[in-house]
């Protein structure tokens, strides 16, 4: 089904959008949530925690990107459920690890999601970046996909990736310095 139906099943409160969107997006969304959250109950009920956060925000939200607005919203609600499993000591692996990593040159006082003033300075610099860059950058950072499974979809090392990370990171750091954004 196109998303412009399915947003309009939405205005409609036409309880077949989430159907809908489930049979579209429901892989895409699982991915992300169980790439943070490394449990696939945790994933499961952080999808659907996402189509009844989509339920209540449509209308009056008209998203243009049905994927990057499910992506966003399934992201978001698995990193608060990883700090609430974190804070409970039931938690830690990927996430910890990718947070510490953009800690390092973002800073760590404030959270990458929570810090609206870096989002056009991000986009700026990884628009900037060679493609294979941005797709490892965004690979590991948005999805928090483990660093082998970056290796083998882009057929390179895990110490390529590594250092294409590592790399990419102290370019963000001198990038965000030269901006007058200090960690």
């Amino acid at each position: 089904m196109e998303d412009l139906h399915i947003i309009e099943l939405y205005w409609q409160r036409d309880e077949s959008a989430i159907k809908e969107s489930q049979t579209k997006y429901g892989g895409y969304c699982g991915a992300i949530a169980n790439n943070i959250l490394h449990s696939a109950e945790d994933a499961e009920e952080c999808v659907n925690d996402t189509w009844l956060k989509v339920w209540n925000m449509m209308p009056p939200e008209k998203p243009s990107r049905l994927d990057i607005f499910f992506g966003k919203i399934t992201r978001n609600l698995a990193i608060d459920r990883y700090r609430r499993n974190k804070s409970q000591k039931n938690g830690g692996g990927q996430t910890a690890l990718c947070l510490d990593e953009l800690g390092e040159c973002i800073g760590e006082d404030n959270p990458i999601e929570d810090r609206l003033a870096l989002k056009e300075l991000l986009n700026s610099f990884l628009r900037n970046l060679p493609d294979k860059n941005r797709n490892i950058f965004l690979l590991r950072y948005w999805y928090m996909m483990p660093v082998a499974e970056i290796a083998k979809r882009n057929d390179i090392s895990k110490g390529a990736v590594k250092m294409i990370l590592q790399r990419v990171r102290g370019k963000l750091k001198k990038y965000l310095e030269k901006e007058g954004v200090g960690v």
